[in-house]
């Protein structure tokens, strides 16, 4: 089905309302965000936008600015979903943990990042941003009617949702701890398979990446954008945003619109983000493709985070994120949580994945345990075939 070509706009509940919702968790308790936010006029905003990027003090070559053109409407999120998704139950999957993404975005513009005083399954100290993200997705798929089995990735054990739903939920819910502090930019990853993948009862054993019928990646930046698969590439969603030509005469706006279409990874890039450089040390071939990317003049984009290093492959459509294994700096990846995920999208944008051992794509690899490691290389099809033959000899 083709979206409708006619422009129109979408009421909304006012953010300020959602704003005011409290969240409450077993350790702590959030309000979100109450200040209403400062506003700038459109005469501002256009001056500043019309600022020439050329010339003594503008942008160097290898900026790689964005090139996407304002429209002049967007598409709502129930448009998109009706057109490009024909399983009602992905639809209510979908929106379901959506609107979970939406409440951590609430949560986070409040919350002050503090030690909690637990600690994850590994031994990690959890900040309070961590439990908070974590309680918001569990509250999601045990109150959803089409989710059967969740699992989580402070706490990867796969467990009752509601026995007679279809799908199994496994996410990380805040990726980026280390360098949440800082006030960078961090992420949720969700994938979901039908409960009748792999070999067991619960749908995550013995799948593969490949399995999922859909994945989510939000980023939680300036702005809160999420990457969702849908029946015909991969869709991104903004939340919270009122673009010129999107405001009813209430002055609302809806929550969620469609600020990309059908994204595509394009082979080549100039854009790398290498992770575990650590390795480099006990791999030649990782040490030699490093020195290739800066001897080629290679534009190094990396957070230290999975979400906005891999996420920028969307945006930018292109780029690289290498993080191979070593016998002193192991893989960290989860396959479930984070590589599966990404994966699915990825490659549904055309893009490529390596699972960093035998070459093949990370989405074939069969899910042991639920918090099973993986090497990882994802990204421009060109650069991942580069990977495989320098660094793994394939």
């Amino acid at each position: 089905a083709s979206l409708p070509t006619a422009s129109f706009t979408f009421p909304r509940k006012p953010l300020q309302t959602m704003a005011a919702q409290i969240f409450a968790m077993p350790t702590v308790a959030v309000r979100a965000a109450a200040a209403a936010p400062r506003r700038t006029t459109r005469a501002s905003v256009k001056a500043a936008r019309n600022v020439s990027m050329n010339g003594e003090y503008g942008a160097s070559g290898t900026s790689f600015y964005t090139t996407t053109e304002k429209q002049e409407s967007y598409d709502s999120l129930d448009a998109v979903l009706s057109a490009k998704c024909a399983d009602p139950e992905i639809v209510a999957v979908i929106k379901e943990q959506l609107d979970a993404c939406a409440d951590i975005t609430e949560a986070l513009r409040s919350a002050l990042v503090t030690v909690e005083g637990s600690a994850n399954t590994f031994g990690d100290a959890q900040l309070s941003v961590d439990v908070i993200a974590d309680q918001i997705m569990w509250d999601a798929v045990k109150s959803s009617a089409v989710v059967a089995w969740g699992a989580s990735e402070e706490e990867p054990e796969v467990k009752p949702c509601n026995p007679n739903g279809r799908f199994t939920v496994c996410w990380d819910p805040l990726d980026g701890s280390s360098i949440v502090d800082n006030n960078w930019a961090v992420g949720t990853m969700i994938g979901i398979w039908s409960k009748e993948s792999g070999t067991g009862d619960n749908g995550l054993i013995g799948a593969t990446g490949r399995d999922q019928v859909t994945a989510l990646i939000a980023l939680y930046g300036p702005r809160t954008t999420v990457l969702v698969g849908l029946d015909d590439g991969v869709y991104e969603f903004s939340y919270g945003c009122t673009p010129e030509g999107c405001e009813l005469a209430d002055g609302t706006f809806e929550p969620w619109i469609c600020s990309r279409k059908k994204i595509q990874i394009k082979p080549d890039t100039r854009i790398f983000s290498p992770a575990n450089m650590r390795a480099s040390a006990q791999l030649p071939g990782y040490k030699e493709l490093l020195n290739f990317y800066q001897d080629e003049g290679y534009t190094l984009r990396y957070t230290g985070g999975l979400v906005p290093d891999v996420y920028q492959q969307f945006t930018k459509n292109m780029g690289i994120f290498t993080n191979p294994t070593s016998e002193k700096s192991p893989a960290k990846l989860r396959l479930a949580f984070e590589a599966s995920p990404f994966g699915l999208l990825v490659e549904q944008a055309g893009g490529k994945t390596s699972d960093g051992v035998t070459g093949g794509s990370v989405l074939d690899v069969v899910i042991n345990t639920v918090d099973q490691r993986t090497p990882l290389c994802i990204g421009s099809a060109n650069e991942v075939d580069r990977f495989n033959k320098v660094v793994l000899g394939k």
